[in-house]
């Protein structure tokens, strides 16, 4: 074919409808791959914040509840235990909570918001175990002087009823205490706190 037998105006049209037929797909492929980016709702519930109810939680006792698929314990510390706190400190590898595993509200003796009420990610910081609640106070098989805490019996990491971590165990920090925010006297809202609130 020589250049005399080219319709130019009908390649050029051809041009166009191809390219325009071309974009149309790759905006229809764009739109789902860019909506596949963005996080569930199912995603979106599993890391809301929980709210939950401490009204009927005794003085010893604990609570376990999910948030974003950790279990978070909430403890009513009884007012013995938190007299013991603050002589323990010479067996702490960080009595102060100087390291960054709570907010700064919780950067105190108790590791709290309230001195009665601790709220801590159930999680080793060992290797990801989860501690056993022990509240008892004296002797026991793994601590002759034990004033209440938390056993990790995978290694053997030990934890203070501030999740202090004991000096001396496998477990290298604090446990770590979430973000949370009282709403009222008897409701906890945790993963949030009243600066993103």
């Amino acid at each position: 074919m020589t250049d005399e037998n080219v319709d130019s105006g009908r390649r050029r049209l051809l041009t166009i409808a191809t390219t325009g037929v071309g974009l149309a797909g790759a905006a229809g492929m764009a739109v789902p791959f860019a909506g596949s980016l963005l996080p569930s709702e199912k995603a979106k519930a599993a890391g809301a914040p929980v709210e939950v109810d401490i009204s009927k939680l005794e003085p010893g006792q604990q609570l376990t509840v999910e948030w974003r698929g950790k279990p978070v314990w909430i403890i009513r510390r009884t007012q013995e235990a938190l007299d013991l706190l603050g002589g323990m400190a010479d067996r702490l590898v960080d009595p102060d909570s100087e390291g960054d595993q709570q907010p700064g509200y919780a950067q105190n003796p108790y590791r709290s918001i309230r001195d009665d009420i601790l709220v801590l990610v159930g999680i080793c910081t060992h290797l990801g175990c989860s501690p056993k609640y022990h509240p008892e106070i004296g002797g026991v098989s793994f601590d002759d002087d034990w004033k209440g805490g938390f056993l990790c019996a995978c290694h053997g990491s030990k934890f203070d009823l501030a999740g202090r971590v004991f000096v001396g165990v496998p477990a290298p920090t604090n446990l770590e205490v979430p973000r949370h925010r009282y709403l009222n006297d008897s409701r906890i809202l945790i993963g949030e706190d009243e600066e993103a609130a």
